[in-house]
């Protein structure tokens, strides 16, 4: 494995957990030339659906977009990497779950909305306002209302 840091090519294993679940295995690395650290992950390589957008285009699913994405609606919110991660992991499971070729983008929309609103119900309001395009308060204040009831 490479170091991020230098590029170097030889790096040692330092620490190996395995995920609660058991899906994937968590390895901290040291660089033997810097010695930096870093994290790397290691999981099945699967098959997820393609994403269908609304133009029609079809792309490929991409974790890092969907976690940027979540990370956004999180910024300065109390939540932990390792709950925003659990639910990627929930959101990548009930994709290849779906047993779907192709999935149109509103639905992982949606499953990214359902995981936001257990974590986070600030950072589900700020998720549902740009994806559903709020276009005044009553939008907001619908859905603080939904909270409420």
């Amino acid at each position: 494995m490479k170091c991020p840091f230098c590029g170097h090519s030889e790096t040692q294993v330092v620490e190996t957990r395995i995920s609660e679940e058991g899906d994937f295995i968590r390895r901290r690395r040291q660089c033997s030339d810097c010695e930096k650290r870093f994290t790397t992950y290691e999981r099945p390589d699967v098959n997820y659906p393609t994403i269908v957008k609304k133009d029609g285009r079809r792309i490929e699913y991409d974790r890092i977009k969907v976690l940027a994405s979540m990370n956004l609606a999180l910024r300065k919110r109390p939540v932990s990497t390792e709950q925003i991660d659990s639910a990627i992991e929930r959101i990548e499971e009930k994709l290849l779950t779906l047993g779907l070729r192709e999935l149109p983008s509103q639905r992982v929309g949606e499953l990214v909305m359902r995981e936001l609103k257990k974590l986070d119900k600030i950072a589900y309001i700020r998720f549902a306002s740009v994806y559903r395009r709020f276009e005044d308060i009553d939008d907001f204040k619908t859905l603080v209302d939904e909270f409420r009831r």
